[in-house]
């Protein structure tokens, strides 16, 4: 059984930074997903890792966010710069179903709030 558990979200002006992490327990080596799902907004892939560290972001963060992960930890963060608005939302980790090329499983964390406001 996989479990994942997210932190970091909270309340910061527009600019700012946070840094979400993903604490992953079960069988933990594996692609991992950031995504985030504002109110009445499908949830949308934001970055994804491989176990080996690839990385891939969606258009409206790169340059902005980074996402990285520690093996050791099974941890994997989302560091978020320059946030704007828009970037206000439930943010939620995924484990991945395979390890090098990332798609989506059912394991899910219970989701960070993350707001930025203007």
């Amino acid at each position: 059984q996989v479990q994942l558990v997210e932190s970091g979200g909270g309340l910061v002006q527009a600019g700012g930074s946070l840094r979400l992490s993903c604490v992953a327990s079960g069988r933990t080596i594996a692609a991992m997903g950031w995504y985030r799902q504002a109110p009445g907004k499908q949830r949308e892939l934001v970055a994804s890792i491989s176990s080996g560290g690839n990385t891939n972001y969606a258009d409206s963060v790169k340059g902005r966010f980074t996402i990285s992960r520690d093996n050791a930890k099974n941890t994997v963060y989302l560091q978020m710069n320059s946030l704007k608005p828009e970037d206000t939302a439930v943010y939620y980790c995924n484990r991945g179903l395979y390890t090098s090329n990332y798609f989506p499983s059912d394991y899910w964390g219970q989701g960070t709030q993350v707001t930025v406001s203007s």
